[in-house]
């Protein structure tokens, strides 16, 4: 696909499909509607089907049972309907199953208002659902960056035989930027597929059932502890960030997503007076990339949490990542505003006189 100008939530949905995606099952919230409506005419032009459920409960169910065939599959929802599919998503993972859910979240808590916002931190970093799971979450800072991890996302999925998240926000959801959607995987997976559900002459017959249950502890103990392997198999290979002007740097503001951008421009700005400030942006909220932090340079004295969340939620990770060895003020706003580059600069100031 040539390059074009493109609505965020209609760019991850063209990305999805180029991903080789072929099933989608969701249903309207804002601020993401633009992905279902997009995939109800595209999806069937390309062989694929578009279900409309009548929940998010049934959405994500729906999902579980797209995903046990081995096909791509996905869901779109934004934070309180994500609230609703973390059940299935904990079935989702038990099963092992690969699916990919896109989250362009808004205000909370409950219903909140529709613009955006990055409350949904703890609930995707965390797991969200019951019991001894995560899921890979991606946070993209632009909309090629969303293009590009949203075709990841399918890929890490079929991977590691999880659920993966990309983390968005309603701005991201409703800007416009040029992308360049390449296509990455139009072939069938499930043909490949040795562990989904049904019976197949390739397998001489043999039936595969997928199942969320082990009621023996005998089996439920080293299964929970298989899954627990997996992850720190994740951790360990899965991690990203981006380091940006940290050379020399007094400094190291963090953020990711939208905020980012923010923050990418008062770190410019900064520099150009010559001020020693630079950036660590994760990529990966979920694995966390401890790394972008224990690699900053010894000049670091501090560093500056930037979020649109009062509760400044990543700011825990960034203190467990530097082992609380540096001091992390934050600074921020929310409720649907983002914070500006004049106030990023001028906390980073305030921070560096101190």
């Amino acid at each position: 696909m040539a390059r074009a100008l493109m609505k965020g939530t209609e760019a991850i949905a063209e990305a999805a499909i180029q991903a080789g995606c072929k099933y989608f099952f969701g249903y309207p919230i804002t601020p993401q509607n633009e992905i279902p409506e997009y995939m109800s005419a595209r999806l069937p032009e390309v062989g694929g089907t578009y279900l409309q459920a009548e929940s998010e409960v049934a959405s994500v169910n729906l999902l579980m049972g797209g995903a046990a065939t081995g096909y791509r599959v996905m869901t779109t929802s934004s934070s309180p309907g994500i609230s609703l599919m973390s059940e299935g998503i904990s079935y989702i993972a038990m099963a092992e199953l690969p699916c990919v859910v896109i989250n362009v979240s808004r205000s909370g808590p409950g219903l909140g208002n529709i613009l955006p916002a990055q409350g949904d931190y703890n609930q995707a970093t965390r797991g969200g659902g019951h019991g001894d799971y995560r899921i890979i979450v991606l946070a993209p800072g632009n909309l090629q960056e969303a293009v590009e991890l949203t075709q990841d996302a399918f890929a890490l999925s079929q991977k590691y035989r999880t659920p993966v998240m990309l983390l968005a926000d309603g701005f991201m959801g409703q800007m416009m930027e040029a992308v360049e959607i390449e296509p990455r995987e139009t072939e069938n997976p499930s043909s490949n597929a040795e562990w989904a559900m049904g019976w197949r002459d390739e397998r001489g017959g043999k039936r595969v059932v997928i199942r969320s249950m082990l009621l023996d502890p005998d089996k439920m103990e080293p299964f929970s502890a298989h899954l627990q392997e997996k992850y720190a198999k994740i951790r360990e290979s899965e991690a990203r960030f981006e380091h940006f002007m940290v050379e020399g740097a007094e400094l190291a503001v963090t953020a990711y997503g939208t905020t980012s951008r923010v923050c990418r421009s008062a770190v410019s700005n900064l520099r150009a007076e010559g001020l020693k400030v630079g950036m660590v942006r994760p990529i990966t909220v979920w694995p966390f990339p401890v790394k972008g932090y224990s690699s900053l340079p010894k000049s670091v004295r501090g560093i500056l949490d930037v979020e649109m969340s009062p509760a400044f939620q990543m700011a825990d990770d960034v203190r467990l990542a530097t082992l609380c060895g540096l001091p992390v003020a934050t600074e921020g706003r929310w409720g649907g505003y983002s914070p500006s580059v004049r106030q990023i600069e001028d906390k980073c100031k305030e921070l560096l006189r101190k």
